[in-house]
């Protein structure tokens, strides 16, 4: 598999698992392996009613709290998704997500460097 089928694979696995978690996908998302690294960037995460509540006081804090627990909840789902494909074991896993730009940056660390066991 080449580097850009195996990022592309796992953009599509995270649409689907957005898509399973809360009824509606990203507008976009890109996916970058770096070394040891996997870095999942999507945009347009928010829903309308988020969107509304961003707006509100306190509305940013509930919904990045109700956000990192669902990553939490569904920690090793996310997991699989990225070990799966790429037959390595994730180390740790880190996630942030701007109520102001609807983007939301997943972070995987794996054990060993994938980038250079990948075709180019």
């Amino acid at each position: 598999m080449t580097k850009g089928q195996l990022e592309a694979d796992i953009s599509r696995r995270m649409v689907q698992f957005a898509k399973e978690q809360l009824g509606r996908g990203p507008e976009s998302v890109r996916t970058r392996v770096l070394e040891d690294v996997v870095l999942v960037r999507l945009a347009g995460v928010l829903t309308r009613g988020e969107k509304h509540l961003a707006s509100q006081p306190d509305g940013a804090r509930l919904i990045k709290e109700m956000r990192l627990r669902l990553i939490e909840s569904s920690r090793r789902a996310l997991e699989e998704l990225v070990a799966e494909p790429t037959d390595l074991k994730v180390v740790s896993l880190h996630t942030d997500l701007s109520t102001r730009t609807g983007e939301e940056i997943v972070v995987f660390v794996l054990d060993r460097n994938l980038e250079a066991a990948l075709e180019p």
